[in-house]
């Protein structure tokens, strides 16, 4: 597996290796014996934090990496991530659509089975229609902001319940809810006699999503962290399949009587990836068809547009409803619309929906921070970092025209900690360390911190084939759509690098001008002026 990361400077680690081999060995914790990752573990996050390389190493021992870290459905803790709404293929601007609504036979059959299964009828306020984004829902009427457009009920919802429930439930109820999943959608697609069948028939074969790239679309990402994140999701859902098709698949022939191929792990991969909703009370993943053709607007601006009721006695036997109204008001003929996800950079967009936003602000850069166990200062270092919310790998996503993420310049400053300064490890400083990370500790370190980030926009942005100025060109022509996606990410990683540069660059010029611990706490005890001179002859000392 590929990982982008980057070095600190040879001059730089010889200058921390001076500055540490200064510290009396006495004083330095000791090196700690634990293993570095659980490898046993199938997440991206952790394959690619085995792979990351020292940068702070000589001063203490850290390493310091940019990387991407979107990751397919786990976390470190095994907790799914918020998984996505429904997607179309690229994400353009609201437009009115008209009332003329012309649909392909598959659709039209969709539609008259959610008739006969009581999900719509003549009261619908909507419509499956054709639009710039491939198919969304349509008014057909005004509605009003918050007013509900459909409800699905359980019975039609696909998620880990309708696995147990079905003939594949025992040989699937030890795997990763996902996973089961994914199977179940697989083996349905391919059964003619499945409830879902007409579900299936209008469902994409893939979409602008870069896991769906041939390698020379991929070719367009050279230097991206999002190109470096979509080989390792590939990776990870083909080592995936490989294990289902050895454990599950091929010993349970009769349950699997159609082949399936990694071709058709990854379009369930995609679709759980792109159309699965989580925020429903008791339910973590599940894909509701009807639901799933809504599109995503940028002129969206709340999440707050689903919710779960129960069904009116009788009408679905008290059954749990999937209920969803529109955040916007709408006359008859404008497309339905909701937020996917107001957090997401626009790389997660790109490799989850296959579309970006033109809003600048959805540009981030992802820098991971990891307390390395060769790291001298590793237990009392760990010991700190989980005391104040994080773990030995801390992970901040940086976005174009935001402030740096909080915790960033703390945890920097903690990682960099080493030689003269390390004293501020020691058990005495424990309940206030932080606070003292939250200002600068000392020129030697915030310098450090300053050198170490530059040097790293400096590498990573030599890594493009293309300036900024040239992708602002490209923009001008008439691309497709997933060269436009390429173009709009580099040129956004590459403006929020520069960003990141200019911002370190301006605190270098005021290295002089701030105020570091000692000085600080001299002042606090009463024995440095105003001006920070140092009073009586402890200035003979600093």
């Amino acid at each position: 597996m590929e990982v982008k990361w980057l070095r600190l400077p040879d001059r730089l680690l010889e200058e921390a290796a001076r500055r540490e081999e200064s510290y009396p060995q006495s004083q330095r914790s000791r090196r700690s014996e634990a293993t570095i990752f659980d490898t046993t573990q199938h997440t991206i996050q952790k394959q690619e934090a085995e792979k990351m390389s020292s940068v702070f190493s000589a001063c203490s021992g850290s390493a310091f990496l940019f990387q991407s870290r979107c990751f397919p459905f786990a976390t470190t803790k095994g907790t799914l991530l918020t998984l996505k709404r429904p997607l179309s293929a690229n994400c353009l601007a609201a437009a009115s659509l008209g009332t003329e609504i012309s649909v392909s036979q598959e659709v039209d059959t969709f539609w008259q089975w959610l008739k006969e299964e009581g999900v719509v009828s003549g009261k619908t306020p909507v419509k499956a229609g054709v639009v710039p984004e491939g198919l969304g829902l349509v008014a057909l009427k005004d509605i009003k902001r918050n007013e509900v457009v459909l409800q699905v009920p359980k019975r039609l919802w696909i998620n880990p319940d309708a696995v147990a429930a079905s003939e594949i439930g025992n040989v699937c109820s030890g795997l990763k809810p996902w996973l089961a999943v994914a199977l179940f959608l697989v083996r349905e697609r391919s059964r003619d006699d499945s409830r879902w069948k007409h579900y299936f028939a209008i469902l994409p074969k893939e979409t602008d999503s870069t896991i769906y790239w041939s390698e020379e679309e991929l070719s367009e990402l050279q230097g991206t962290q999002l190109l470096n994140t979509t080989r390792s999701v590939k990776e990870y859902v083909q080592s995936e399949f490989r294990r289902l098709e050895e454990e599950i698949i091929l010993p349970n022939k009769k349950l699997f009587p159609s082949p399936i191929t990694l071709d058709d792990f990854f379009w369930a991969f995609g679709i759980l990836r792109s159309r699965a909703f989580s925020r429903l009370r008791n339910e973590n993943l599940v894909v509701i068809p009807l639901a799933d053709l809504i599109n995503h607007s940028a002129r969206v601006t709340t999440e707050d547009h689903a919710y779960e009721i129960k069904g009116a006695a009788g009408l679905f036997s008290w059954d749990y409803l999937f209920s969803l109204s529109s955040p916007l008001s709408l006359k008859a003929g404008d497309q339905v619309y909701i937020q996917y996800d107001l957090n997401k950079s626009n790389a997660e967009l790109a490799l989850d929906y296959g579309f970006i936003e033109p809003d600048a602000d959805r540009n981030a850069y992802s820098l991971t921070l990891p307390i390395s166990p060769s790291d001298p200062f590793y237990d009392d270092k760990l010991d700190i970092a989980e005391s104040n919310g994080f773990g030995e790998t801390a992970y901040f996503d940086i976005f174009y025209n935001r402030p740096l993420p909080p915790g960033l310049l703390p945890y920097l400053r903690l990682v960099a900690l080493g030689g003269t300064d390390a004293f501020l490890l020691e058990s005495l400083f424990r309940n206030s360390i932080w606070g003292h990370l939250e200002l600068p500790v000392s020129r030697d370190n915030e310098e450090l911190v300053c050198r170490v980030v530059r040097e790293a926009c400096k590498s990573a942005l030599t890594g493009y084939n293309t300036t900024i100025e040239e992708d602002q060109k490209l923009k001008e022509s008439n691309l497709d759509s997933r060269l436009a996606i390429a173009v709009g990410i580099r040129e956004g990683e590459k403006q929020v690098l520069q960003q990141i540069d200019e911002i370190f660059n301006e605190k270098e010029l005021e290295l002089d001008q701030l105020e570091y611990y000692h000085e600080r706490r001299l002042k606090d005890l009463g024995l440095c002026g105003e001006n920070g001179d140092i009073l009586g002859d402890l200035g003979k000392y600093f």
